[in-house]
C-alpha cells in the first residue's frame, strides 16, 4: 500500500519507493529509508504530516503515493 492511503495515527514501515532516483535520494535524506517506522500525525487536502525519527515532515499526497509501506 502507498503512504498516501495510511489513516491518521497509523504507524507503518517503509518498504521502498516508486519513481526516479533523484526523488528516492531526496526521500532518504528526509529519513524515509527502508525499514524505518513512519507515523501519520496530520493530514489535509494537500498532504500529510509524518513523524519520522522523532521529526515532523510534510509531504504532498502525490509524493506520498510513491512511498510503499506495510
Amino acid at each position: 500500500m502507498s503512504l498516501a492511503m495510511v489513516a491518521l495515527g497509523d504507524v507503518k514501515e517503509v518498504l521502498g519507493y516508486r519513481g526516479k532516483d533523484d526523488m528516492k535520494r531526496r526521500l532518504q535524506d528526509m529519513g524515509l529509508v527502508k525499514g524505518e517506522k513512519v507515523q501519520v500525525v496530520g493530514e489535509n487536502q494537500g498532504g500529510l504530516i509524518l513523524l519520522v525519527k522523532g521529526v515532523k515532515v510534510a509531504l504532498n499526497k502525490g509524493l506520498a503515493s510513491l512511498i510503499m509501506v506495510k
